[in-house]
């Protein structure tokens, strides 16, 4: 059976929330497509993993036998985070754009799960798991728009995901999201609905694909 882990950071519930409905989408035509398979969830928003201290920090660094007790209850957190990870067949993360960047809380889990030497450097643990990345944002970064120069989502996740920890990096990229709030985007409210369509379409197939194509690998 596949295991999916899947990690919202949006700080907005479902309803409000354009990430959230697009990592739905994608859960649910894999959950459809592999029932019995298991599901891995993290809301990082309504439940946040603690920011990287001195102590879980220098701790992959420093052989287990020498850790001090700080060092060995702090590394044990952040254990628990990189062992989804590494037992997760595909990865599934809701990534908006707050303030050209992400979410804190998603750095913070990034900030755990990356360690030189088991999840990242010459042999990733979880290198080729598929991971597909709902970068959300409220306006449009694409190459040859006016803020294409302050896209530091997509480039960010790419650096992590795809450089250092292996994963085989996709983007579903619904934007304009504002457009429905904001008077002075009023006229992109279709572009905006065309973009969320879209999104929604490729996060079911994305998410069937996925199903299929391990449920056949395992056969």
């Amino acid at each position: 059976m596949a295991t999916l882990l899947h990690v919202d950071s949006s700080v907005f519930p479902r309803p409000a929330s354009a990430s959230r409905a697009v990592t739905d989408a994608f859960r649910n035509a894999w959950e459809e497509q592999h029932p019995e398979g298991t599901v891995i969830y993290r809301d990082l928003s309504a439940h946040p993993v603690p920011h990287i201290s001195a102590d879980a920090h220098s701790a992959a660094f420093t052989d287990p036998s020498e850790h001090t007790p700080e060092q060995a209850a702090a590394f044990a957190r952040r254990v628990k985070f990189i062992e989804e990870l590494e037992q997760a067949d595909a990865v599934l993360i809701g990534a908006p754009m707050y303030n050209y960047s992400i979410p804190s809380t998603l750095k913070a889990w990034l900030d755990n799960v990356v360690v030189y030497g088991r999840t990242a450097g010459e042999t990733p643990s979880a290198k080729g798991t598929p991971v597909t990345v709902v970068a959300s944002r409220g306006g449009s970064y694409a190459p040859g728009t006016p803020r294409a120069g302050y896209e530091y989502v997509q480039n960010y996740l790419e650096a992590v995901l795809k450089d250092m920890l292996a994963l085989d990096l996709d983007f579903i990229v619904p934007e304009l999201t504002m457009a429905p709030n904001n008077p002075a985007m009023a006229e992109l409210i279709p572009h905006f609905e065309a973009s969320r369509t879209k999104a929604l379409k490729d996060a079911a197939v994305r998410g069937r694909t996925l199903a299929e194509q391990l449920t056949s690998n395992a056969a």
